[in-house]
């Protein structure tokens, strides 16, 4: 009997706990419905008795480095129309028709079409037109806001820039490159229906706020960009290319102070009815383009070679060593000449630095070839040549470098002074930059912070990035005084400015068609510096097949001693010592 109760206990103890623990159970499902998974619950509740309208996020501002607004936004407006709320498509369609300068027929098959919740009638809608409609009370027409591009200055900076679609997304340059930041975060506002999805009067409106974008600060200034703009519609004038083009960089950073492309198009009026076009002018061929750099390159050459000499290889000349007077090579049964006879008609016996003055391809083909194609190529890889320079721009190409494996004695020697090798713009810039600044090859960067502009904040910076050195300070500071030399003795004189110490080079490379050297169709460049004993700022000009004069002694460098000279008065740069 005793075990007999017990065992109801036992049974009753059982029981007690499984209720127990069977109500604790439902509690906490009922406090994680309620408390944790009520939110998404009660939108998802929403969205099957509700219809929404879509609040568009502002986009993100683009700034100069000095706070200068240079894209910003307007308010624009998008007309919807939901069928089921409409009471009059008669008196609908005909407003929106004659407001909108739609056609008639298309809008009234929208209106009366109740299979689709909500329909687009037009987007981009101006403020008046919204006045206009909204003083029709139409059933069943709304308006929601969004923001649209605006450009201060038109056609300025374009290719950097980029563009948004009409959905304001973006597609091209820093508006793709940085949409993450600048896109913000759209909102909407549910109104509730009834079952057949007609909005009640007087109930409930639920309104989900829209997040405005960050606020992108170029390391472009807008002085110095706008000076550069308008330089190069002067070349465009006076030599009639099929482009201009210039990069101006702080060769202690990496930091882009001007990037520029002529002929582009106003950013307020993008050709988006025209792809082609489109696509031809809005890409920043200094980035994503490839060409053969001629005698600018030389600067890399030499750079290589001294270098050497400080460390002790014997193959490599040094800045005394004289070359042959012959102005003739002859490598793997090809014939490389130098452009100009000095002497009496005859070619000169003449240094590194005399050979930079006159930018001599025989000397850079014997550096090339004494040096080897180990040696060499070991050096452009330290400057960055093959590989990209890492820019916060989409579509950067890496160029175009005969593989080591395969290299010809031809090859090597034309390598030397600038053929049978495709490099991009901003490739050479940050070369140079390397070859002048100390021999710091630095990651170039257009884009120095991320900011909140409702707070004022920095969500993120940018600032300097070394991705090696590339020759020594000794080196760079010999290099550096040798190119002062061009322009104060040699081939860039047009670019001397008095008291200033510009360094540089000039090129005219060749272009090609199906293989063939076209014949009269040369990119004329200058890339130069200042001051040489503390180089800080290099520019670089482009010019694709100028009329007449080709020489980029005559057609860059002129141009690039324009842009310093704003510079040293812009700053109020004092005169060296």
């Amino acid at each position: 009997m005793l075990n007999n109760y017990y065992t109801v206990k036992k049974r009753l103890l059982s029981i007690l706990v499984a209720t127990i623990f069977l109500f604790c159970v439902i509690i906490f499902r009922l406090f994680y419905i309620q408390i944790v998974w009520g939110k998404n619950l009660q939108a998802i509740a929403m969205e099957q008795w509700a219809r929404s309208l879509p609040l568009s996020a502002e986009r993100g501002r683009i700034l100069d480095t000095n706070g200068t607004i240079i894209v910003d936004n307007m308010t624009a407006y998008t007309v919807y129309v939901r069928a089921k709320s409409v009471t009059d498509p008669d008196q609908v369609a005909e407003t929106l028709s004659k407001v909108l300068d739609l056609n008639y027929n298309t809008v009234y098959s929208k209106v009366t079409n109740k299979g689709v919740s909500e329909t687009t009638i037009k987007r981009q809608v101006t403020a008046e037109e919204m006045s206009i409609i909204r003083s029709q009370n139409l059933d069943g027409v709304y308006m929601a806001s969004e923001t649209t591009r605006i450009y201060p200055y038109g056609d300025f900076l374009t290719q950097v820039l980029g563009f948004v679609s009409v959905d304001g997304v973006g597609q091209s340059g820093i508006e793709s490159y940085y949409d993450k930041y600048l896109s913000g975060i759209d909102g909407k506002i549910l109104t509730q229906t009834d079952l057949i999805g007609v909005e009640i009067d007087d109930e409930e409106i639920m309104y989900l706020p829209a997040v405005a974008g960050y606020d992108v600060v170029l390391t472009i200034d807008y002085a110095i960009q706008s000076a550069v703009e308008y330089v190069l519609d002067f070349i465009m004038q006076a030599h009639s290319p099929i482009s201009a083009k210039c990069i101006v960089m702080d060769v202690t950073s990496g930091e882009i102070l001007a990037m520029a492309i002529n002929p582009s198009y106003d950013m307020n009026d993008i050709p988006r009815d025209d792809v082609e076009t489109l696509m031809e002018l809005s890409r920043n061929s200094l980035i994503t383009d490839i060409y053969e750099p001629g005698s600018t390159f030389k600067v890399i050459t030499v750079s290589a070679d001294l270098e050497e000499v400080s460390l002790g290889n014997t193959n490599a000349y040094d800045e005394n060593h004289i070359f042959s007077s012959s102005g003739v090579r002859y490598v793997d049964g090809g014939k490389i000449s130098c452009w100009t006879k000095h002497i009496n008609g005859k070619h000169s016996n003449q240094n590194i630095a005399m050979a930079l003055n006159n930018s001599c391809n025989p000397v850079f083909t014997d550096i090339a070839l004494a040096l080897g194609a180990d040696t060499f190529y070991g050096y452009l890889e330290k400057f960055g040549f093959g590989q990209t320079t890492g820019i916060d721009f989409a579509g950067e190409q890496s160029g175009l470098l005969v593989s080591l494996d395969t290299v010809t004695q031809g090859d090597l020697a034309r390598i030397g002074f600038g053929q049978t090798i495709a490099i991009t713009p901003i490739q050479l810039c940050t070369a140079v930059a390397a070859a002048v600044n100390g021999g710091i090859l630095y990651q170039p960067y257009l884009v120095k912070e991320i900011v909140d502009s409702n707070t004022g904040s920095v969500v993120k910076s940018f600032g300097s990035v070394v991705k090696g050195r590339a020759i020594s300070e000794e080196t760079s500071k010999k290099i550096a005084e040798m190119l002062e030399g061009v322009v104060t003795n040699g081939s860039g004189k047009q670019c001397y400015i008095e008291g200033y110490q510009v360094g540089g080079k000039t090129g005219t490379a060749q272009k090609y068609i199906d293989g063939v050297v076209a014949q009269g169709k040369n990119i004329s460049s200058f890339v130069g510096f200042f001051p040489a004993s503390s180089p800080k700022y290099l520019c670089l000009v482009m010019v694709d097949e100028p009329v007449g004069i080709t020489y980029g002694s005559v057609v860059a460098a002129p141009y690039a001693k324009l842009i310093f000279e704003f510079i040293i008065n812009y700053y109020d740069l004092e005169p060296c010592e």
